[in-house]
């Protein structure tokens, strides 16, 4: 296993065992941000869209709110089909708390993304016929094997953009790859679901001819679809290219002892090389 794979794999747990245990305030306060977060990025899609009518030049406006989602710590509900499933897997959260963490994290990004794409719509009129545009796309894809195979893939690069975060400690690496997904998610039209809520819900309030139960319908589908996608196509993978001995060793590693290869204090401890290792 590379140093990479297991430097994911270790982060992975660490930080979902963090999200599975915060408090209810925290939680649906961070589900929130991450959907303002988003919004913002919905918010310059929608001003390109209607200053150049580029659809391109506006998926790759969108990557900004990837960017905030990144450096503001902030997190989507899809985001959670690997963290917190990794460190249930490693024995360390339970399923009932990945529940909760998931219910709570989609709440907060939907609340927080119909507040701001109100408040965008109010403030800025002139972009509702690009809110109806791309909002429209979503209710028109309906309940289907178009969009469901959409949604499979935007579950498995939401995914793999969180494997491949986990990966780094570079920052900018970080945001190439937020900024990478996010253009794939705006210019393919990935039927992600948190993503395609706020683009709906800006067409809703800016007098869409769908209604809220289109959207309900349609949102449910898509979750499902990106479940499949981030949990099938990347989390188990992920997971089988890691081992199961690495694994089963998570699982047997007591609370708060470290690592074999930590110090107490978490500090990776340097490998010394044999003679017969160097060169």
């Amino acid at each position: 296993m590379s140093d990479n794979v297991k430097t994911a794999f270790e982060k992975s747990i660490d930080e979902g065992e963090r999200r599975v245990g915060r408090t209810w305030p925290t939680l649906l306060a961070t589900g929130t941000v991450g959907g303002i977060d988003v919004s913002i990025g919905v918010l310059a899609l929608f001003l390109v869209l209607h200053a150049t009518g580029n659809e391109l030049l506006a998926a790759l406006a969108f990557g900004i709110g990837f960017i905030a989602l990144t450096l503001a710590s902030s997190e989507l509900f899809t985001e959670n089909f690997l963290v917190p499933v990794t460190a249930v897997v490693a024995g360390k959260s339970n399923v009932r708390g990945l529940l909760r963490l998931w219910a709570g994290a989609a709440a907060g990004n939907m609340v927080g993304g119909w507040v701001f794409t109100g408040l965008v719509i109010v403030g800025f009129p002139e972009l509702k016929g690009a809110a109806l545009t791309v909002g429209g796309h979503y209710a028109s894809m309906g309940i289907g094997a178009q969009s469901f195979a959409a949604g499979v893939v935007g579950g498995a690069s939401i995914t793999l953009m969180t494997w491949m975060e986990r990966g780094t400690d570079s920052v900018p690496a970080k945001l190439t790859a937020a900024m990478s997904v996010g253009f794939l998610l705006a210019a393919a039209k990935m039927n992600h679901a948190i993503v395609m809520s706020l683009t709906m819900f800006a067409a809703l309030h800016a007098g869409a001819p769908f209604g809220y139960a289109d959207w309900l319908g349609a949102a449910s589908w898509a979750a499902l679809a990106n479940m499949v996608g981030g949990m099938g196509l990347v989390t188990v993978l992920r997971l089988v290219q890691v081992g199961r001995a690495r694994v089963e060793a998570e699982r047997r590693r007591p609370p708060g002892e470290p690592r074999p290869d930590e110090d107490a204090a978490g500090h990776v401890e340097p490998k010394i090389l044999l003679p017969s290792e160097v060169g």
